[in-house]
């Protein structure tokens, strides 16, 4: 019995927050993913770009867990998004 068996494979989950806000509290959650806040437009976009990665993910046959930072880049950048990344020093 080796030491791997025991453990538990962790689980990864996308999260995505909407700063704009017409009043309405939006809270919506998927496999893999957890969305809140927003006006009605942004959280619409938010929730197809959380779904058409997840389908881009079944297509390969892989699970969130199971994509690398750059694998996950591309599917991101494929549904539309784009990264977000602080400028280096």
């Amino acid at each position: 019995m080796s030491g791997e068996s025991g453990k538990k494979k962790s689980k990864a989950m996308m999260v995505g927050i909407g700063l704009d806000s017409d009043g309405h509290k939006r809270i919506t959650k998927g496999p893999n993913f957890a969305l809140v806040g927003g006006s009605a437009e942004t959280h619409e976009v938010m929730t197809e770009k959380a779904i058409k990665i997840n389908e881009k993910l079944a297509a390969k046959g892989k699970q969130l867990e199971d994509v690398s930072r750059e694998e996950m880049d591309d599917i991101a950048h494929s549904v539309g998004l784009s990264p977000n990344r602080p400028p280096q020093n």
